[in-house]
């Protein structure tokens, strides 16, 4: 294993963040069709807090939404990985599973392969008990990749952080088997 990997699937290494990824970081969130499911795109500043917030949640648990690169080539494919959802609601706080991932990476297969190996890192290196993963329930796609990693529907709820936006504020969420 390349050693800028802290650790890896058949494809993809999931590095640590560094400042070499914020610009690319900030190029994704700043695409309108890779945020389509988000109220908006990602300007500079907010990807930086964004960037800044994943490098603390690593150094808090262990675990963030990590940078992930395409062994063959080093390309940065995008986010995948682990994150502490805290909004007020009946099931929080939990560890949330989630993916966002640059347009021409898409249907590669990466981001079931990137979570399956997230929550093998999460429960087995990081002793996870339950992992969650919510979205809009229009998101198909993010759905689909739910549902083949193994997660289970365990109901739709209005995101309270989202809950004025018609169009994102019902979400479904999944959860591990128990």
């Amino acid at each position: 294993m390349p050693s800028n990997y802290l650790f890896t699937s058949a494809r993809l290494g999931f590095k640590l963040w560094d400042e070499s990824d914020l610009p690319k970081l900030t190029a994704m969130n700043a695409d309108p069709v890779v945020m389509e499911f988000f109220e908006d795109v990602m300007d500079a500043e907010q990807s930086t807090a964004f960037f800044e917030r994943m490098k603390k949640e690593y150094q808090n648990s262990g675990y963030c939404y990590f940078p992930v690169e395409e062994i063959e080539t080093g390309d940065f494919i995008g986010i995948i990985g682990l994150s502490l959802k805290t909004f007020k609601s009946e099931f929080t706080p939990n560890v949330d599973i989630g993916w966002r991932l640059v347009q021409k990476h898409w249907n590669k297969g990466y981001a079931t392969e990137g979570a399956k190996r997230c929550l093998q890192y999460g429960f087995e290196e990081i002793g996870i008990k339950k992992i969650i993963s919510l979205t809009p329930i229009i998101n198909l796609n993010s759905i689909k990749v739910m549902e083949k990693i193994g997660l289970i529907k365990a109901g739709t709820f209005i995101h309270p952080k989202i809950k004025d936006n018609k169009r994102l504020r019902e979400c479904v969420m999944y959860v591990t088997p128990e």
